[in-house]
């Protein structure tokens, strides 16, 4: 069986290696705001400090799908983004909320939810513990393999479109529809 748990302090070599593994996907250029050379650039210090603050659970969470021999099949972070601050778009935020980040499933875990599924749920059950109204995300809107599968588990485009980090494409705005917390008695175990 499948574990899904938090990334912690201790586990930095792994979410970098599984970091580095996302930026070389084929869609990276759509998915993620960060490049392969410039992420193996990052020395290791960033790279516990961001384990460091999963564990604590604060303003952000990782988590991390794990297979009985210790691989990581993939991960996902949850971020907060308080009332009134702006988002790394420079849009204004109107609630506390929080926004899954960092999607990763090695590809030959994908298919059917059952990694992306937990993980998400995951952040969902995170999200509600810290007081988040709302969970949302971004999609290229070039990266309809993503967006199928996020609304395949619940999530809903708002309509709210943004420009890309190339200022070549745009950004989809979905949120969760649906409690935050788990709803699914499975939601920390994929079979």
């Amino acid at each position: 069986m499948n574990v899904i748990r938090v990334v912690g302090a201790d586990d930095w070599p792994q979410a970098k290696e599984l970091r580095l593994s996302a930026l070389r996907d084929p869609v990276a250029h759509l998915a993620f705001l960060d490049t392969y050379e410039n992420a193996l650039g990052k020395p290791d210090v960033l790279w516990k400090e961001q384990a460091a603050n999963s564990e604590a659970g604060v303003s952000s969470r990782q988590f991390a799908a794990v297979a009985p021999d210790g691989s990581w099949m993939g991960s996902v972070a949850g971020i907060v983004e308080e009332a009134g601050a702006r988002d790394h778009f420079g849009l204004p935020i109107e609630e506390r909320q929080a926004q899954l980040v960092g999607v990763y499933v090695r590809p030959e875990h994908r298919g059917g939810g059952r990694v992306l599924g937990p993980l998400v749920a995951a952040v969902r059950e995170w999200a509600a513990a810290v007081g988040a109204g709302r969970l949302r995300l971004f999609v290229h809107a070039e990266n309809g393999r993503a967006a199928a599968a996020y609304e395949k588990l619940g999530f809903v485009p708002t309509g709210h479109r943004v420009p890309d980090q190339t200022g070549t494409g745009e950004e989809l705005e979905y949120v969760w529809e649906g409690p935050l917390a788990r709803t699914a008695p499975a939601a920390n175990a994929d079979g």
